[in-house]
């Protein structure tokens, strides 16, 4: 893997940790990821007239990770309402990068070497371990309920599904910049969209209230997808996206460091899993 795009997936990895741990410091809340859409809207808008635009070949894909990041979405409240959180976001980002590399070397030609496998399902399996911490938690047993589980493995399809999806169009694009910034962009027509038909008054008195929320969460998310995209087009998606997930170690070392969460021996051992496969994705 170039070092360019290892730093530049790890940079995005580490902005993506620290922008969601701050958003949980200030007690965030589902309207706050809606201003966050907005904030990074907001911010497309200012910055499509000075990049380059990108091809219209990838138009389609553009359209349809839309409509795959509004499931996204959906699933996500879903199986958090349904399941317990520490059972579900393990499955959603460490079974992902599976998927895509068994996807992408059908679909794409991407065969991974065997030290890529290797650096992927240490990743993949260090998430996956921190499912262990749910075992006790949730509404209907030790993992939550199987509504919660279901809801957890359709939004890894999901979100498997959009980053082959965003692989595939920003390398048609030409203009990495300018396919993060429409695809933002057009996210948050039904995001903010469905947030202002159903509530406008309650939606624009709490942006008013957390205007810096949406302007420096929509910053660091554009920066942070933008940074895994352009590293899309110079190396295999599947090892872009198991690298991608290191975010969850950077978002363990900083609940422990600001939220002051305690760091037990589950997650001390999945972090050092997620570190011997990032390793080991830099070497293949």
């Amino acid at each position: 893997m170039p070092t360019e795009a290892l730093l530049a997936v790890l940079a995005g990895a580490l902005l993506h940790a620290g922008w969601n741990t701050a958003l949980k410091a200030g007690g965030g809340s589902a309207s706050d990821a809606v201003l966050v859409v907005a904030g990074s809207a907001f911010i497309a808008l200012l910055m499509l007239p000075v990049v380059p635009a990108p091809s219209l070949a990838s138009a389609p894909y553009l359209g349809v990770t839309a409509v795959l990041h509004v499931a996204y979405f959906r699933l996500l409240a879903a199986a958090y309402r349904e399941g317990a959180m520490s059972h579900a976001y393990p499955l959603m980002r460490g079974t992902p990068p599976l998927l895509v590399a068994l996807c992408s070397g059908v679909l794409l030609g991407e065969g991974l070497s065997a030290g890529a496998w290797a650096g992927t399902v240490l990743v993949c399996g260090g998430i996956l371990g921190l499912t262990l911490l749910g075992r006790r938690s949730g509404p209907a047993g030790p993992a939550g309920s199987w509504r919660g589980t279901a809801c957890a493995l359709a939004n890894a399809l999901v979100i498997a599904a959009y980053t082959l999806v965003d692989g595939i169009g920003v390398r048609l694009s030409g203009s990495a910049a300018g396919y993060t910034l429409w695809g933002f962009l057009l996210l948050s027509v039904p995001m903010v969209g469905g947030a202002l038909l159903s509530d406008a008054r309650g939606f624009l008195s709490h942006a008013r209230r957390r205007w810096m929320v949406a302007l420096a969460g929509g910053a660091a998310s554009i920066a942070s997808y933008g940074l895994a995209l352009w590293a899309m087009t110079l190396a295999p998606i599947a090892v872009v996206a198991a690298l991608r997930e290191t975010s969850i170690l950077f978002a363990m070392a900083l609940a422990a460091l600001v939220l002051k969460e305690r760091v037990g021996p589950v997650r001390l051992a999945s972090g050092v899993v997620i570190v011997l496969g990032a390793a080991s994705l830099r070497l293949a």
